[in-house]
């Protein structure tokens, strides 16, 4: 029993792997942004617009912009890991 479990594992760790690279290997595609592409559609529709505010705080690149994203996303996962942790452990308590 612990054999075929064990071949499952394996089975299914390919599988996600093959599942995440295969998409990187055949698709080549160039992926802009949701605001990137937000703004040209903007500009081509109405070419007088003027923005009502500017950004507090503009990254130098778009890998530091990345990071920052990133980093945000790590974060908010954490915390809503720690939050169904806790109430998770709270009712199992109980």
């Amino acid at each position: 029993m612990r054999q075929s479990s064990t071949r499952q594992n394996w089975f299914l760790a390919i599988a996600v792997i093959l599942l995440t690279v295969a998409p990187l290997v055949f698709v080549r595609a160039e992926f802009n942004g949701a605001d990137g592409q937000a703004q040209q559609l903007i500009e081509e529709s109405h070419p007088t617009y003027e923005p009502w505010f500017k950004p507090v705080f503009e990254p130098a690149s778009t890998e530091v912009a990345s990071l920052l994203f990133a980093s945000q996303a790590a974060l908010g996962a954490g915390m809503l890991g720690y939050v169904i942790g806790l109430y998770k452990g709270r009712s199992q308590g109980k």
